[in-house]
């Protein structure tokens, strides 16, 4: 039920969730850039650890809050939100998300992209995989969830060690400079991830009314919403030439999202992954499809971005007419 007045909110809640995302991701690129350059790292170490975070703050809320609030629901009534909007959340990070940066200005890939972020990012897709089909977010899901949150703990340790070897210092900013960076990519992330709630709040009401079930709500409308801050970000980025934080952004949160976001929901629920086997596959054959388009040429381009948008077309609609036949 819709509460009385909503309506009437609806319209000014979106515009001004569409100004806090603009906002806060032209700040957040800006200050994520400069922290790099303080601090003697490359944007894309940034983008992977701090950036890719603060995007992922949508999700964890909504799928780790999902499965906080079904404990003790039995398996065969609970939503499927947890999972479905991380699965969604990582097809739209990597298709829509990147397929949009794309076609506004072809993006460059960073060699550490080719070297590192890619095979991270199908590693984590393809233990996800084999993880659902052992049991190890159903049955086994203490297990699995420690699994997880181990592999993410490697993950950060490695990307920390990477930023302290390739530091180089750079005697022209002073310590409080980086902190006033540091605290615009903050604000930055409270701007998009504001804007991106906004947003998502009115598309669920809308899916509800419809009568479609949660886990499709999950998977694509809730999906979208929760992308929203990497969307706008990575376009933003792609726009100012930034194609590291384009591309970091999009690959931390998508580990993010996989490795310590499932990891935790794992402790409160049978997240119910084998039942969700196809769309995980579906996840790994995307994340598979972005290996060519990162290595040839060393860019996405406009051309390649079409095809992503295309292939994110015909996922929501294998979704919702799926959705139609069960």
């Amino acid at each position: 039920m819709i509460p009385v007045g909503y309506e009437l909110l609806a319209i000014p809640a979106f515009i001004f969730g569409v100004i806090l995302l603009y906002k806060g991701s032209d700040v957040l690129v800006d200050g994520t850039v400069k922290t790099a350059a303080q601090l003697g790292v490359s944007a894309l170490i940034i983008s992977v650890l701090l950036v890719g975070f603060g995007t992922s703050s949508p999700e964890f809320a909504i799928s780790v809050g999902a499965a906080a609030q079904e404990v003790g629901v039995p398996v065969e009534e609970q939503t499927g939100i947890s999972l479905g909007n991380i699965i969604g959340s990582c097809i739209a990070n990597l298709f829509l998300v990147l397929g949009i940066s794309a076609i506004i200005k072809p993006i460059k890939i960073n060699k550490g992209i080719i070297r590192r972020e890619m095979p991270i990012t199908l590693g984590a897709t393809i233990v996800l995989l084999f993880s659902s089909f052992f049991g190890l977010l159903d049955n086994y899901r203490l297990y699995g969830g420690f699994l997880f949150l181990i592999l993410f703990i490697i993950f950060i340790w490695f990307f920390i060690r990477c930023a302290k070897k390739e530091r180089i210092i750079n005697k022209k900013y002073k310590s409080s400079d980086t902190w006033k960076s540091i605290i615009f990519i903050f604000l930055g992330i409270i701007g998009v991830v504001a804007g991106a709630y906004l947003l998502i709040e009115s598309s669920v009401t809308i899916a509800y009314l419809l009568g479609i079930p949660t886990f499709v709500i999950a998977m694509s409308m809730v999906a979208i919403g929760t992308s929203l801050p990497e969307l706008v970000v990575s376009a933003v980025a792609a726009y100012k030439d930034e194609s590291d934080v384009a591309v970091g952004n999009v690959l931390g949160s998508n580990v993010f999202n996989m490795l310590l976001i499932l990891g935790v929901a794992a402790f409160f629920i049978p997240l119910n992954a084998i039942e969700s086997f196809d769309n995980i596959l579906i996840l790994l054959l995307v994340t598979f499809l972005m290996v060519p388009i990162v290595y040839t040429q060393n860019k996405i381009s406009r051309l390649e971005g079409v095809f992503m948008l295309f292939g994110y077309g015909l996922f929501i609609w294998y979704i919702f007419v799926g959705y139609q036949f069960i």
